[in-house]
């Protein structure tokens, strides 16, 4: 009982991480994009920064949130499944 128990907490913070670090990679492509963008658009007015603060608020709290869990699949999945749970065993 309780091994199922420790599974699914173990699996619902693999996929949490996953999900954070989609969220982490995607705020730093876009807003590197963003950056360019404003460096060859409008070169003299600084705009990047606010969309970057106001994401950055969002990400933060996204890690602040974080459950420590995510998803990789297939057999990376399960061996970061068993990895959280032999942690939260010695634990």
């Amino acid at each position: 009982m309780t091994n199922d128990r420790d599974y699914e907490i173990a699996r619902r913070r693999v996929r949490a991480r996953r999900e954070l670090y989609i969220h982490a990679s995607i705020f730093l492509v876009v807003n590197a994009m963003l950056f360019l963008l404003n460096v060859f658009a409008t070169p003299g007015r600084w705009w990047f920064y606010w969309p970057l603060f106001g994401w950055g608020i969002g990400l933060a709290s996204h890690v602040v949130a974080y459950s420590f869990a995510s998803s990789e699949g297939g057999e990376a999945e399960e061996a970061a499944i068993r990895r959280e749970m032999e942690r939260h065993a010695r634990a």
